[in-house]
């Protein structure tokens, strides 16, 4: 079973399932200043309030608070792997994760960081984070690794999965979150599978959405309906209570690492400067390729309608 350490390995290569276990305990070393932290590849991105939180390479945590035209590096991140996933429920409290299994918590904005949570021995990366509110979140990761927290991470317990459907054990590399309005969590995965949780990651199932390749993230639409990218320019759509979703034409072949909603504007972006647009709610887009050719790994909307865009060489200028 192959599997992708982040979103950007799906930009650089695929590589063998490897967990590096080591001899002595991980000593957490915190990610240092640099003067070209804006450059460095960014894997996740959201909205803390009205302040934009980017999250990426060697722990680096980029802060905007001009709606995505100007960056600067977080003060204090206590670790220097990789981060992947970044979740806020306001404008202070927010939670990320990567590999060495870290989860970090933030009070401030994202100013300064946290350990929660740092797997010392063994390097199972966690790829992707969701908090419903102040105490409630979810993380999931390498090999159906599945952590819940009741107590806004204090504690994290992890969470058996059920093997799919013709499966003997649960080991797909869940690769996304997102939920809707309703708290309906969904983890997108291997396989072409997507589970589905009603209570808010206790428990799940696995849905059939007629596609075999891996599905690196997702998206509710306006509508409810749901928006799926995956590999080789896979874009999937329809609901999630209907079997099979149907697949939008795409021309590109490189895969969708990011979707944005904002009302009926939709993007989702991907490898080789994949960028797909939507003017009405997701139902037929516009297909672009960026100028250079970029990788482009998250996307956000800004209140004044344009595009905050994060590749595997940081921070991009909005050209679309």
């Amino acid at each position: 079973m192959r599997f992708r350490s982040s979103f950007i390995l799906a930009v650089l290569a695929v590589t063998l399932p490897v967990v590096f276990v080591r001899a002595e305990p991980l000593q957490a070393v915190p990610s240092a200043p640099a003067s070209n932290a804006t450059q460095a590849t960014m894997l996740d991105a959201v909205w803390a309030g009205e302040r934009v939180v980017a999250v990426g390479d060697h722990g680096v945590v980029l802060l905007s608070d001009d709606q995505g035209k100007h960056f600067r590096q977080a003060s204090a991140v206590p670790v220097s792997s990789q981060l992947t996933g970044v979740s806020f429920v306001d404008a202070k409290r927010g939670w990320a994760v990567g590999h060495w299994g870290a989860i970090l918590s933030t009070i401030d904005g994202g100013e300064t960081w946290q350990i929660q949570r740092l797997s010392s021995t063994e390097d199972r990366p966690l790829f992707a984070v969701h908090f419903f509110n102040a105490q409630q979140g979810v993380a999931v990761g390498l090999w159906s690794l599945i952590l819940l927290t009741n107590d806004g991470g204090q504690t994290w317990t992890e969470q058996t999965l059920q093997a799919p459907s013709g499966a003997k054990k649960a080991d797909l590399n869940l690769m996304g979150l997102f939920a809707d309005s309703r708290g309906t969590l969904y983890a997108t995965a291997e396989h072409g599978q997507l589970l589905l949780s009603e209570d808010r990651g206790g428990n799940w199932r696995y849905l059939d959405t007629g596609y075999e390749g891996t599905l690196w993230c997702g998206a509710v639409l306006a509508d409810g309906s749901l928006l799926l990218g995956g590999q080789r320019g896979t874009l999937l759509h329809g609901s999630a209570t209907v079997k099979g979703l149907s697949r939008i034409p795409t021309q590109s072949k490189g895969s969708i690492t990011s979707i944005a909603v904002a009302g009926s504007r939709v993007m989702a972006v991907g490898l080789d400067g994949l960028v797909l647009q939507s003017g009405d709610g997701g139902h037929s887009f516009q297909e672009k390729q960026s100028v250079d050719g970029l990788s482009l790994t998250a996307a956000l909307f800004n209140v004044e309608g344009g595009a905050v865009l994060f590749s595997r060489r940081g921070v991009l200028a909005d050209q679309y």
